[in-house]
C-alpha cells in the first residue's frame, strides 16, 4: 500500500473536531473506532448531548400550555428551533412552515395521508425514482392500494445518474412528484432544479427527500423550487427521535389534520373539531421538546463549521476513498453511483466478487471499523443493480485519511480470510 497522506487541504479541522464526539475516544474489540456509517445516523457532539442535559436538568416543563416561569421557558426554546432549523434550509416563514415530527419517514407520512388523501384521486399519478429510500415509496404504495392511483418511476443510468430522456411522457398525469436530493446508496446528488420546473409545468407538486443532503451540502428550499422537503435530525448530527417537514405555506394550510389529540385543535365539541393554526395542526401531544433543542445546537455546530466547508472536506475525502478502492483492489470491487466526487455525497457503496456484503462487515469490525452492509431501505434500487446488498461507507466530518486507510486495511484481511 502507499504511504497514508495524513493531511487535508481543506479548512475543515478533523482532529479538532473528533475531540467534541465522546464516542469516537471509545474502542472496539481493542481497535480505535473508526466511524463510517454516518448515513444510516451520524453521531453527536458534545455540545448537542450537553444541550439536551441542560435543558431536562434545568427547564423541562410541557410546552405551549404552562403560564409558569419554567414551562414559558422551555416553549421559548422549542419554537426558538423550528425558527434555526426553517433558516438553516431557507424557509420563508419558519414559525409556521416548519412541522416537527419524529423523522423523516413520518414527514413523508404526514404528506401522503394529509395532502394526499385530499387531492389524489384514482385517475392521478405519482411520479418517483428508481433511487428512492423506502420512506419516499411505501407511503405512496400504502395510499395507491386504497385510492387506485398509478405510481411511475423515473429510471436511473448506468453510472447512477436519473435518466430524464422520457420525462415528458412519464410526466402526463402526474400529480406528485417524489425525488431524493441525495442517494442513501450511490452517493448521486440529484439534478432536481429542471425536474421540479418540468414538474410544475403539468402542474404536479415536488417532494424532496432532504436527509442525506441537508447534513453535507447547504440547502435553501426556495432555491430548490419544491413545495415539501423533509429531513431528520439523527444524520444531522441531531438526536434520534426528531424530523421535520417544510411544506410551502399555503399548501399546509389547506391540508387536513394528519394525527388527533392534544395540541393540533383550537376546540373540541361532540360533534367535531376546529384545529389549530400552522404549524401546531400537525403536532399532536406532547412533542420532542429536548429532541428540537439538540437539534437546534446541531445546527449550530454545522452552521460554526460551515456548509461550504463541510461540502470541501466531503468532495477531497470521497475522491480519495474512490482512488484508493480502485487502485488497491480494481476489478475485484464494483463502486455504485457517479465516478465524479463532485456529483456525490459522502456515500460510497461497493461490492466484491464471491463475497457478501455481511462477511466484509463482520471482518471490518473485528478491526473496530462500521460500516453498513444490506440493502439499505433501497430494495427497489437494488433490483436494478442486480445485487441483493451492498457494503457501504459513509464518511462525514469527523472523517479523515486514516479512517479510509483503516477501510482499505480491513478489506485487505478480508482478502485474506475469504479470498476475494
Amino acid at each position: 500500500m502507499p504511504p497514508l497522506r495524513v493531511e487535508m487541504t481543506n479548512s475543515i479541522d478533523t482532529e479538532l473536531i473528533q475531540k467534541d464526539f465522546p464516542i469516537l475516544s471509545t474502542q472496539v474489540n481493542g481497535q480505535r473506532l473508526v466511524y463510517l456509517d454516518s448515513a444510516a445516523s451520524s453521531q453527536k457532539p458534545i455540545q448537542v448531548l450537553e444541550a439536551m442535559d441542560k435543558y431536562y436538568s434545568t427547564t423541562h416543563a410541557n410546552v405551549h400550555r404552562g403560564v409558569y416561569a419554567i414551562a414559558e421557558n422551555a416553549t421559548n426554546l422549542y419554537e426558538r428551533a423550528r425558527v434555526v432549523v426553517g433558516r438553516f434550509i431557507g424557509a420563508p416563514n419558519p414559525a409556521r412552515e416548519i412541522v416537527f415530527t419524529k423523522n423523516a419517514t413520518e414527514a413523508v407520512n404526514l404528506v401522503a395521508y394529509s395532502w394526499g388523501r385530499a387531492n389524489l384521486t384514482n385517475s392521478d399519478v405519482v411520479l418517483l425514482t428508481e433511487m428512492e429510500h423506502h420512506a419516499n415509496i411505501v407511503p405512496w404504495q400504502i395510499l395507491a392500494q386504497q385510492l387506485g392511483f398509478e405510481i411511475r418511476f423515473i429510471p436511473i443510468d448506468r453510472s447512477g445518474y436519473l435518466n430524464l430522456s422520457e420525462i415528458d411522457s412519464l410526466l402526463s398525469g402526474v400529480k406528485l412528484v417524489g425525488v431524493t436530493a441525495s442517494s442513501n446508496v450511490l452517493g448521486t446528488i440529484t439534478e432536481i432544479s429542471d425536474l421540479i420546473g418540468r414538474a410544475h409545468s403539468v402542474g404536479a407538486l415536488v417532494i424532496v427527500d432532504g436527509a442525506q443532503f441537508v447534513p453535507h451540502l447547504p440547502a435553501n428550499v426556495q432555491e430548490i423550487g419544491c413545495d415539501f422537503f423533509v429531513a431528520t435530525g439523527h444524520k444531522m448530527l441531531g438526536p434520534t427521535g426528531i424530523g421535520f417537514l417544510w411544506g410551502r405555506e399555503t399548501l399546509l394550510d389547506a391540508m387536513p389534520a394528519f394525527l388527533g389529540g392534544g395540541e393540533m385543535i383550537c376546540d373540541v365539541r361532540k360533534d367535531g373539531f376546529t384545529p389549530n393554526d400552522l404549524p401546531y395542526k400537525f403536532e399532536a401531544g406532547t412533542p420532542p421538546i429536548a429532541e428540537a433543542i439538540g437539534l437546534m445546537e446541531a445546527v449550530a455546530y454545522l452552521e460554526k463549521l460551515g456548509m461550504a466547508n463541510i461540502r470541501a472536506h466531503e468532495i477531497e475525502l470521497v475522491g480519495y476513498a474512490l482512488d484508493r478502492l480502485k487502485s488497491e483492489f480494481g476489478k475485484s470491487i464494483e463502486i455504485f453511483g457517479p465516478s465524479n466526487p463532485q456529483d456525490r455525497g459522502g456515500v460510497v457503496s461497493f461490492s466484491f466478487k464471491n463475497l457478501h456484503p455481511h462477511d466484509i462487515s463482520q471482518i471490518l469490525d473485528s478491526e473496530g471499523v462500521c460500516i453498513r452492509a444490506g440493502h439499505h431501505c433501497a430494495k427497489p434500487l437494488m433490483r436494478v443493480l442486480d445485487v441483493s446488498a451492498t457494503a457501504r461507507a459513509s464518511l462525514y466530518i469527523y472523517n479523515d485519511y486514516a479512517d479510509v486507510e483503516a477501510l482499505v486495511t480491513g478489506l485487505y484481511k478480508a482478502d485474506k480470510f475469504f479470498g476475494i
